[in-house]
């Protein structure tokens, strides 16, 4: 980020004679932005900004999206290209580090990933304490939280080694966390995880395999979820994005960090979007039910809404959604499943909606998450694991994020302003006296 050359910006406070001159600030790519760092000290007043859509909380050099174009870039590579060329670990050390690996520095890498994929042993005993039937979020939330009662020696921030041994904990036990949730849930013995398996190959298998019985892999399947992995695996200043950083800037240690990022990803607003497709898809039951749930959608007193279709930052069709599309028909083939009703329904609901003009003129596109909970049913994930597989992919974002932002010597402790609307000062009343 440099100071651009173009003219600033001035801002005139009306009833005064107080002005300031905003800089600009030069993007690689992208928005130029107007420096307001100096707006209170000069002028006494904020910017108003519900949920900072026209704000810049930060410059990184990570993620970028072009909502309009349909553009979504890591580190400048086109998320295309890393979903049919690369692997989920090679993404993690793009994000981490800025580049992708040579050979040597890949193989050191997933080396240093998959040596510490197992979880202290009392972190186990863990499980003991949450009821059978607890939400797998706030299993995450709880043990991910807890990890820095056990990992002492990597949570002094200011120590680069500290920071990169957190990254490889984080990237590994994460999956090693979320199957133990799910086996809990379902009352299987726990799977330990296997070094000699791929990162996405791993974590199916301590899903899905059972100590009584030989566990068989299809490659279809795991580059499926290796995929979905590196689709999810950051987007930028979203929501538990931010919330990672805004815990970070106080000094929190990495782990209690990732778990606010959690937290705030068990939402339905930001990570349970795929479950509400689903539900949404079985509501409609059959393809011939469609034109009355979208004469209902464009009801304005109608409560039904099109999940799946539509992005806060995406006004173009979503380039995750037609990676997905492309990997739902490969899953189901892998699977046999030749009438999928789910899927046909979502390809003529998707057929519809991208002529009709109602959603056109709005500029709602299917995003990421219209294809990917038929595809996670479709692998025998329960639905209330679809935002635990977000969380497990969006790791590596976290820890990025993170990273990025204590090594960045301009960030400070966050602390967003408000507008305060409430009484003025009044004298306390006891409480004899009041009406």
């Amino acid at each position: 980020m440099t100071d651009s050359t173009k003219p600033a910006a001035t801002l005139t406070l009306a009833g005064s004679n107080k002005s300031l001159s905003l800089p600009m600030l030069d993007a690689s790519i992208g928005p130029t932005v107007l420096d307001i760092r100096k707006l209170y000290d000069t002028l006494g007043v904020f910017t108003y900004d519900p949920g900072f859509g026209a704000t810049a909380s930060c410059e990184s050099k990570i993620t970028y999206i072009d909502g309009d174009a349909g553009v979504l870039l890591y580190r400048g590579y086109p998320i295309e290209q890393l979903a049919e060329h690369s692997d989920f670990l090679e993404i993690c050390y793009l994000l981490l580090n800025g580049d992708l690996p040579n050979a040597t520095q890949r193989d050191e890498f997933n080396r240093g990933v998959m040596r510490h994929t197992m979880l202290h042993e009392q972190i186990r005993r863990f499980w003991d304490g949450f009821r059978r039937d607890a939400h797998p979020m706030a299993v995450m939330c709880g043990v991910v939280g807890a990890m820095a009662a056990f990992y002492h020696d990597s949570v002094d921030i200011t120590n680069e080694e500290h920071r990169r041994i957190a990254a490889f904990r984080l990237i590994a036990k994460v999956p090693t966390i979320a199957a133990w949730a799910y086996k809990y849930s379902i009352g299987q013995p726990f799977i330990y995880p296997r070094n000699d398996l791929g990162y996405a190959e791993n974590f199916l298998y301590m899903m899905q395999a059972v100590p009584c019985e030989d566990y068989k892999l299809s490659p279809v399947l795991a580059k499926a979820m290796d995929r979905l992995f590196i689709l999810h695996a950051d987007h930028e200043q979203n929501a538990s994005t931010s919330t990672v950083r805004l815990a970070g800037s106080t000094g929190a240690n990495p782990f209690a960090c990732i778990a606010a990022g959690i937290a705030a990803l068990w939402g339905p607003a930001h990570g349970g979007a795929n479950e509400a497709v689903l539900k949404m898809l079985a509501e409609i039951g059959n393809k011939k039910n469609i034109p009355e749930f979208i004469r209902k959608v464009k009801d304005k007193n109608s409560s039904v809404r099109l999940m799946g279709f539509g992005h806060r930052v995406y006004k173009n069709y979503d380039p995750r959604a037609k990676i997905m599309q492309k990997t739902c028909h490969e899953v189901l083939n892998e699977l046999g499943i030749k009438n999928e009703p789910l899927l046909d329904l979502a390809v003529e609901l998707e057929r519809i909606a991208l002529e009709d003009e109602y959603f056109v003129q709005r500029r709602l596109y299917p995003n990421v998450d219209f294809y990917s909970g038929i595809i996670l049913k479709a692998m025998g994930i329960p639905t209330p694991m679809f935002t635990v597989l977000f969380a497990v992919a969006r790791t590596v974002g976290w820890v990025s994020q993170w990273k990025e932002m204590i090594e960045d010597p301009s960030q400070r402790l966050g602390r967003p302003r408000q507008i305060y609307t409430g009484p003025t000062q009044r004298d306390y009343v006891p409480v004899g006296k009041r009406a």
